[in-house]
């Protein structure tokens, strides 16, 4: 009897942790910042060390924000797709080099290509701090008034592309059209 109380709430907790992961997708972490105004940052560009590169550079506009880098593991799986979304020309694509080395990610994308319009260098991690950065890579899609409309944790692969990204931007650029 005395074995059967422990044994009941072992199994209580069993249920709940399989519903839990049941639930929810990894990769739709909530972030407070949706819906809300981009954080303003004003950053030093990659390739250009010398221009800066403004959230307000790309206002009235749809656009992704990209969080990347050379140490990442899983930047590397998502590169490839890049290149034929920034191609598809839906929706200018531009990088946040996270927390990185210059000369690292000049190599990188030396390496692979780049498929940035430009990335900017947040070397210590400070505009990532401002936007929630979990790590790299992450997503934003971020509208013509500046605000931040959803946020992708993980490899923006094509199902995200096309289940998600894809479909925001074709409606946020509909109701831009439509004023």
């Amino acid at each position: 009897m005395r074995y059967l109380i422990p044994l009941g709430i072992f199994l209580v907790l069993v249920v709940f942790l399989a519903i839990g992961l049941r639930l929810g997708d990894p990769h739709e972490i909530p972030s407070a910042l949706v819906d809300k105004p981009a954080p303003s940052f004003r950053l030093a560009q990659l390739k250009a060390p010398e221009k800066t590169f403004s959230n307000e550079d790309v206002r009235g506009k749809v656009w992704l924000l990209n969080v990347w880098a050379s140490w990442c593991v899983a930047c590397r799986e998502e590169h490839p797709y890049l290149f034929e979304y920034q191609k598809s020309g839906v929706v200018p694509i531009y990088g946040l080099n996270y927390k990185d080395k210059r000369e690292d990610a000049l190599a990188w994308l030396g390496d692979l290509g780049d498929p940035y319009l430009l990335s900017a260098v947040d070397l210590d991690g400070r505009v990532g701090i401002d936007y929630g950065v979990y790590g790299a890579p992450e997503t934003y899609v971020i509208d013509k008034n500046g605000t931040i409309r959803m946020k992708h944790v993980g490899p923006m692969m094509p199902d995200v592309w096309s289940g998600k990204i894809l479909p925001l931007v074709q409606e946020l650029n509909r109701q831009g059209a439509a004023k």
